[in-house]
C-alpha cells in the first residue's frame, strides 16, 4: 500500500493474537480495536504494527476491508493468553514482537498511541492534527516468555510522549503508574479519562477540575476485551470533532457499553448504535 495515503484516524500498536480461557485464538490489541471502532465511525482508518504478516493478515481478515494495514516485520507476533476478566484480568506473554521503529512518517488528522507490551515509538514526524495515547503498554513489563504481564515504571520516554499528547485515556487500575504521564499532558493542556468498567468514569480536565461521569447500566455483559480501547477511539474523535469533554465521555461510554453488549471485535459499534444507547 502507499504510505503516503492520508488517514483520518492512524493507531500504532502491536495487533495481537489473543488466546482466550477455551483454547481459541483472536485479534486483539489497543491498535485493533480502536482503529475497528474508529473504520466504525466513519473514519478512514490504519493500523501501523509489527509482527508476521501473514499471521496478523488472517487475524484480522474478516474485517479487513474496513481497515488499512501497516506491518513492519518481525520474528514473531505478539502473542497474550488472557486469564479472567475485568478487574481480575490477567495476561501472559507467549511471544512479543519487539519495538516499533521510532522515526514513523504519518499524514493522520488523528494519531493513537496504543501500546501493549512497550512498543511504542518516542517520536514520530509527518501531518498529525490531534494525538491521543492510552498508555497502559508502557507500564507493562514480564520477565520471561510465559510470564505474567506486572505493572512497572513507565519507559524513559514516556513522560514527553505524553506531553505531545491532547488526550489520554487510562484505566483505574493502571492510574498509579500512570501518574508522572497524567501530570504531564495535564500541565501540557490535556484531558485525561480514566475508565473503571462499570463504576464511573473520571474527566481530568485542564486547570485541575475532576468530574465523574456515570456509564451505561450494562445487566448481563458478554465480553469486555477492548471495551477501554473502544472508549478510547470514540472519545479522540469526538474531542477532535470539537465536542466538549463530557459530551465526548459520554459518547465513548455508549461506545463501550455496545462493545460489552456483544461477543468479540463484531460487537463494535457503528454511529446509530451507540447515539441509541446514549439515547
Amino acid at each position: 500500500m502507499n504510505s503516503n495515503l492520508h488517514f483520518d484516524y492512524t493507531t500504532v500498536g502491536h495487533v495481537t493474537i489473543d488466546v482466550l480461557e477455551d483454547g481459541s485464538r483472536r485479534a486483539g490489541g489497543a491498535a485493533f480495536y480502536s482503529a475497528l471502532q474508529a473504520a466504525r465511525l466513519g473514519q478512514r482508518s490504519l493500523i501501523i504494527t509489527r509482527g508476521v504478516a501473514q499471521e496478523i493478515e488472517e487475524a484480522i481478515e474478516p474485517y479487513r476491508e474496513e481497515l488499512a494495514l501497516r506491518i513492519l516485520p518481525a520474528r514473531h507476533t505478539t502473542t497474550l493468553r488472557t486469564l479472567g476478566s475485568g478487574s481480575t484480568r490477567a495476561q501472559q506473554v507467549l511471544a512479543w514482537a519487539g519495538p516499533i521503529d521510532a522515526d514513523l512518517a504519518l499524514d493522520t488528522s488523528i494519531l493513537h498511541l496504543a501500546p501493549v507490551a512497550r512498543e511504542s515509538p518516542s517520536d514520530w514526524h509527518g501531518l498529525v492534527g490531534f494525538t491521543g495515547l492510552t498508555p497502559q503498554g508502557l507500564v507493562r513489563e514480564w520477565s520471561a516468555p510465559g510470564a505474567v504481564i506486572e505493572l512497572a515504571p513507565p519507559t524513559p520516554a514516556a513522560a514527553s510522549v505524553a506531553e505531545r499528547c491532547r488526550a489520554i485515556v487510562v484505566s483505574e487500575r493502571e492510574r498509579a503508574a500512570c501518574a508522572g504521564m497524567i501530570d504531564a499532558a495535564g500541565a501540557a493542556g490535556a484531558v485525561v479519562a480514566v475508565t473503571a468498567g462499570a463504576r464511573p468514569t473520571t474527566l481530568l480536565v485542564p486547570g485541575g477540575a475532576s468530574i465523574e461521569l456515570d456509564v451505561p447500566a450494562i445487566a448481563d455483559p458478554l465480553d469486555d476485551l477492548g471495551a477501554g480501547d473502544v472508549f478510547a477511539a470514540a472519545f479522540f474523535i469526538e474531542l477532535a470533532a470539537g465536542r466538549a469533554a463530557l459530551e465526548a465521555a459520554a459518547f465513548a461510554n455508549a461506545a463501550a457499553a455496545v462493545r460489552v453488549d456483544g461477543l468479540g471485535a463484531g460487537a463494535i459499534g457503528r454511529r446509530e448504535e451507540i447515539e441509541a444507547r446514549l439515547a
